[in-house]
């Protein structure tokens, strides 16, 4: 079926039906280029947020554990993906639309020319038609002039009163209109026989040639649009095996995550090492001890191992120190001195070189890491080492490749690099034996028992508490208002011995590091007088039974409570109160 011969009378519709059928193409080809850009606009939009979940560097100490890992696996597989949705933009630009716009273009210019053909064609028929209508219109004029003239002849010849001549005259003109209705006749003829032969080679063979080279055009442009929807499918398709991938990588990635696994790391992160408190003993008030320094030395130690305890589990930077009003007067030059010296002693990192303001198990797992790490650039140091000494003996083997003094400033560079990282090495790995001794001094049963009774810093001989067998003997009481006020265990450094007059290094840098805080501390709660209290400790206040008062700093193990009062409209006294001495109610 063709439309040469099913529709020879529809040119107009054919060719309003091509034109369409092309501008659907293109419509299409817009379809596809519109594709184009959503899938680069959504490749580009994936990798921005692979790029924008990237694990920061603050986040890189919890790339250890499983679902960490497992999410940058994802962010991976999400980038491959990107990948495979710009490559179905580059298939489908460059596979389908330009093949769109192509075909698009050679399917205007051949519409167009079998069109102008099929114009000049009903144009030549149009004309050999006119010339039929221009000759029959002739013939019929001269039919109808040959007509009279035989009539006018008729009527001179009966007519007895004309003569001879005026009737030779009529049969002259009669004979000469009767020849030329016989040209015009001829002429139509002629004119007829030429248009049916035109009209019928028009519609027989000329035009449906042209409408079927039209037909083809148009199943040109539909099957060409088959072909196109097919290679936009066959592009999607052919990446649908790695997209696969990339989702079964995601999937792998979720299956790699290990609950247990981040459990136990997360031990290994943040197991401080150190050993829990001992139990608390018994203070028997009845008997005080009249020696009040091994009392107040039993609640330093015990504050000690308190303060490590509380480094160790919520970290140092939330650990809050009391000190009120008791530091306030402490030496401007001492404090200066001890932050210069703390400032000298901290790495890149923000902690101290030797990692001593650390946990015991993280204080090891960081001189591990640095030791290993310097181990490292001395390997590759040495490699460089050696090659400029290899290159160096070339040089003397072959004066032609160089100049061996040219090479002697990189080597005594490098050797002095070299030895710097050894002795820093050396230096490290000190510091390792000494946290590891540290460590099995701290889990020794005699440690641990001597933190239990107080005992773990030597005492003067003013108040010394060992007996003649000379084992440790635990205080046995101690007075509520004098070596457990606040001035025993706070304004003081938490491990030095009361009364001593002296203490360690450490002791003054924890002493120096204490703030006075003079902005009013937010209440956490109320609390109410059971019994009345005489102020009779320093930093102490005093308070009458059933008085409500106000709780700014919780008890941290000493027995003391810091409250407030509120004297007037504007004005406030704060102080400690022994914490057995009240009943708080914290606000939720």
């Amino acid at each position: 079926m063709n439309w040469g011969t099913e529709l020879w009378d529809q040119y107009d519709n054919l060719a309003s039906h091509t034109q369409r059928g092309i501008e659907f193409l293109d419509k299409y080809g817009n379809f596809v280029r519109d594709r184009c850009t959503i899938e680069q606009e959504y490749a580009a939009k994936l990798r921005r947020l692979v790029k924008n979940y990237q694990p920061k560097k603050k986040e890189e100490d919890d790339n250890e554990f499983t679902s960490y890992q497992a999410f940058k696996n994802v962010l991976k597989e999400i980038g491959d993906l990107a990948g495979q949705r710009e490559v179905v933009a580059e298939s489908l630009q460059i596979q389908v639309s330009n093949a769109i716009t192509l075909l698009s273009k050679n399917l205007r210019e051949e519409r167009k020319k079998t069109l102008t053909e099929g114009s000049n064609l009903t144009q030549n028929l149009t004309a050999q038609v006119l010339a039929l209508d221009r000759a029959k219109k002739n013939y019929e004029k001269a039919y109808r002039d040959s007509e009279k003239a035989l009539e006018n002849y008729q009527r001179a010849d009966a007519d007895l009163n004309l003569s001879r001549a005026e009737v030779e005259k009529q049969r002259h003109n009669m004979t000469i209109k009767s020849q030329q209705s016989d040209d015009a006749k001829n002429e139509y003829a002629n004119q007829l026989q030429k248009t049916n032969k035109l009209q019928q080679q028009h519609y027989e063979s000329a035009l449906p040639d042209v409408f079927n080279r039209l037909q083809e055009i148009d199943e040109k442009r539909t099957r060409g649009l088959k072909e196109f929807i097919k290679g936009a499918a066959d592009a999607e398709s052919s990446v649908a095996p790695i997209i696969a991938r990339c989702l079964e990588g995601v999937v792998i990635a979720a299956e790699s995550i290990d609950e247990k696994e981040d459990s136990h790391k997360a031990v290994e992160k943040y197991q401080s090492g150190f050993l829990p408190p001992g139990d608390i003993p018994f203070e028997d008030l009845s008997k005080m001890d009249p020696d009040l320094s091994n009392h107040s030395q039993y609640h330093s130690a015990t504050n000690v191992n308190n303060h490590m305890t509380h480094r160790g589990t919520i970290g140092a930077n939330k650990l809050k120190k009391r000190t009120g009003i008791f530091g306030i007067f402490s030496s401007n030059k001492k404090l200066l001195e001890a932050c210069i010296t703390v400032k000298n002693t901290l790495s890149t990192d923000g902690m101290k070189e030797d990692y001593s303001d650390l946990p015991p198990n993280q204080r090891r797992k960081k001189l591990t890491s640095k030791i290993n790490e310097l181990k490292h650039k001395i390997v590759q140091e040495t490699a460089a080492h050696d090659g400029l000494m290899k290159m160096k003996s070339v040089y003397e083997a072959n004066s032609l490749l160089g100049d061996p003094m040219s090479v002697e400033g990189q080597l005594n560079e490098s050797a002095h690099k070299l030895e710097k990282l050894k002795v820093e090495l050396r230096k490290y790995q000190q510091y390792l034996e000494q946290a590891n001794s540290v460590q099995i001094a701290q889990h020794s049963p005699q440690s641990h028992r001597n933190l239990q009774n107080g005992q773990r810093m030597s005492r003067h001989s003013n108040g010394s508490g060992e007996n003649e067998d000379g084992d440790d003997q635990p205080d046995d009481a101690g007075s509520l208002s004098s070596s457990a006020s606040p001035e025993s265990g706070l304004g003081t450094s938490h491990t030095s011995l009361p009364g001593s007059g002296q203490g360690s290094a450490n002791d003054q840098v924890m002493n120096e590091d204490m703030y006075y805080e003079a902005e009013p501390l937010q209440a956490l709660g109320t609390c109410k007088a059971l019994y009345p209290f005489d102020a009779t400790s320093e930093g102490s206040i005093p308070m009458s039974e059933n008085e409500e008062l106000q709780v700014i700093e919780l008890d941290q193990g000493d027995g003391w409570t810091r409250v407030r009062r509120c004297t007037g409209p504007n004005g406030w006294e704060e102080g400690f109160v022994p914490t057995s001495y009240i009943e708080s109610t914290l606000y939720a």
